[in-house]
């Protein structure tokens, strides 16, 4: 009989781990982005490429900074 081999196999890094939860932070805060930001520039009176432009530029903030603590609690988890 051939002895058994072991392998184990391993998990995602920490970094990896960091990443995953930054994108997932990232999904999350630009669809909470999307819904208050565009009740927002609405209710400002905003229209057409205004309107866009205020509602993505709150997209992308409400993605980063969601993001960013999301990023900071899975590397505190590890």
């Amino acid at each position: 009989m051939a002895p058994q081999l072991a392998t184990y196999q391993q998990g995602p890094s920490c970094f990896d781990r960091m990443k995953y939860g930054f994108a997932i932070g990232f999904c999350v805060g630009m669809c909470s982005g999307a819904l208050l930001g565009g009740f927002s520039a609405l209710r400002a009176g905003m229209r057409g490429r205004e309107l866009l432009g205020g509602v993505g530029k709150f997209m992308v903030q409400g993605g980063g900074t969601f993001g960013t603590f999301m990023a900071i609690g899975t590397g505190i988890r590890c």
